[in-house]
């Protein structure tokens, strides 16, 4: 019964929508889209080597107060 609902979608064959440009357009578009972002991404890779890093005192009155100061802070 499987196999007669298999040939009976297969042979009413619907007709495909029509793409308003070329199937290579939306490739070369995604890919120039994702270029993008990849550039946007690594522009922001430096941006920690501004300035040299500054110690963070350990303010135990924080709401979120820094758990990875191992202790130090006290």
């Amino acid at each position: 019964m499987l196999l007669q609902q298999v040939a009976l979608s297969a042979a009413q064959h619907e007709e495909r929508a029509p793409l308003w440009a070329e199937p290579w357009v939306f490739g070369v578009a995604i890919f120039a889209i994702l270029l993008v972002m990849m550039f946007v991404t690594l522009s922001y890779t430096n941006l920690g080597n501004r300035h040299s890093p500054v110690d963070e005192h350990a303010d135990p009155h924080r709401q979120h107060p820094n758990k990875h100061d191992h202790g130090q802070g006290h």
